[in-house]
């Protein structure tokens, strides 16, 4: 079983995916194996999304072998897939989730982070719809307690009625920071599921010193009463993994 170098909970921090040829030779060492690559990735953060998951099914032995390849306390979130959010009316997807969550992701077992809901960009707020949807989602699959995230990107979501929705469902609101979506940062759920999207070219570490400080800080303070799941998402990729690490190092405790 790996090894972590760096234990940050009750804070997991990571990125999206871990398969990027960019990445070698940055953060990969240049001759380490594809097949080693969730390894190494796994025993330098703590946690990550799964974009995979996002474009269509995976296979039962690929969620078990993701759960044998990982230490202990990792954890993976994973995008819902496209074939259910990708739709004009989400309170149709009911066939669509089910065939994701009968997928066999309860292999995981208790690595299974978050799931990752994330709505169109033009999906606008509309309180019948999201309640259906809502209401679809369940608190657990043969026995493994869901947890679930919405990632909402669209301005009308900035709403009173739509957090309040939020938190009578225990669903977390994803918090897009450095993001052209809107922010929403009031806590719904026993967690707080971040995704931050600022890191630059310019930075050895993709964000300013300044930026990771902040960022460590609102991990901390959401950590004093939730789990926090953190993920460097976007912005210029390549520098994602030290970003990420360089904020695994600011809340690992001396």
């Amino acid at each position: 079983m790996p090894k972590r170098t760096t234990r940050a909970d009750p804070i997991r921090i990571g990125v999206g995916g871990w398969t990027y040829e960019p990445w070698r030779g940055v953060f990969y060492p240049p001759d380490l194996p594809h097949s080693g690559e969730l390894e190494f990735a796994s025993t330098h953060l703590s946690s990550i999304e799964v974009n995979g998951t996002y474009y269509g099914l995976q296979k039962p032995a690929t969620f078990s072998k993701w759960h044998e390849e990982t230490p202990d306390d990792f954890v993976f979130s994973l995008k819902a897939p496209r074939f259910v959010m990708n739709r004009r009316v989400l309170a149709s997807a009911g066939e669509a989730m089910g065939r994701f969550l009968d997928s066999g992701l309860v292999r995981l077992k208790h690595k299974l982070g978050p799931i990752n809901w994330q709505f169109l960009p033009t999906k606008a707020f509309d309180d019948a719809d999201v309640e259906a949807f809502l209401k679809l989602l369940p608190k657990e699959k043969a026995g493994l307690p869901l947890r679930h995230a919405l990632e909402v990107r669209h301005e009308s979501f900035r709403s009173d009625e739509f957090i309040e929705l939020a938190r009578r469902h225990g669903v977390a609101i994803v918090i897009a920071g450095d993001s052209p979506y809107p922010e929403i940062s009031e806590a719904t759920a026993p967690f707080v599921y971040a995704r931050i999207k600022g890191t630059t070219k310019s930075r050895k570490s993709g964000y300013s010193e300044a930026a990771l400080d902040r960022w460590a800080k609102r991990a901390r303070d959401w950590s004093k009463a939730r789990e926090v799941f953190l993920y460097v998402i976007g912005g210029h990729k390549v520098s994602n993994p030290a970003a990420a690490m360089a904020l695994i190092k600011r809340i690992a405790p001396d």
